[in-house]
């Protein structure tokens, strides 16, 4: 685990990320990204979440934690777990960040932004 991870002890921290076609999207899927390889969660199929698909439900119910990335205010990725039954993750809105669809590219500097963001929940 690397030396970025959350001081936090627990069971699973899974990360659903949008990662739709605009660049708010692609941010948010490469934070999630680096949230994992940082150790601090672990990204997971939204997906998966959007197709009901059983051991992906399972394995989410299980966590201890989720957190829902969404790259722009339509907010895909809060209202699929919302509609596959689940009440209780923190929600990141990339618009919260000022990050703004059509006019956020996806730098090095925005991916950090909004991982460190998503540290802090995941992690509180």
């Amino acid at each position: 685990m690397s030396n970025q991870a959350c001081g936090c002890s627990g069971g699973a921290k899974l990360i659903f990320a949008c990662s739709g076609a605009a660049d708010v999207g692609e941010i948010a899927d490469k934070a999630a990204r680096k949230l994992t390889r940082d150790g601090v969660g672990r990204m997971f199929c939204t997906a998966g979440i959007g197709g009901r698909i059983s051991g992906i439900l399972k394995t989410s119910e299980a966590a201890d934690s989720i957190l829902a990335i969404d790259g722009c205010p339509l907010n895909c990725v809060k209202s699929s777990l919302e509609q596959a039954g689940f009440t209780t993750f923190k929600h990141l809105q990339l618009a919260d960040l000022g990050l703004e669809k059509g006019k956020s590219p996806a730098s090095e500097e925005s991916v950090n932004k909004v991982a460190a963001r998503a540290k802090e929940m995941i992690c509180s």
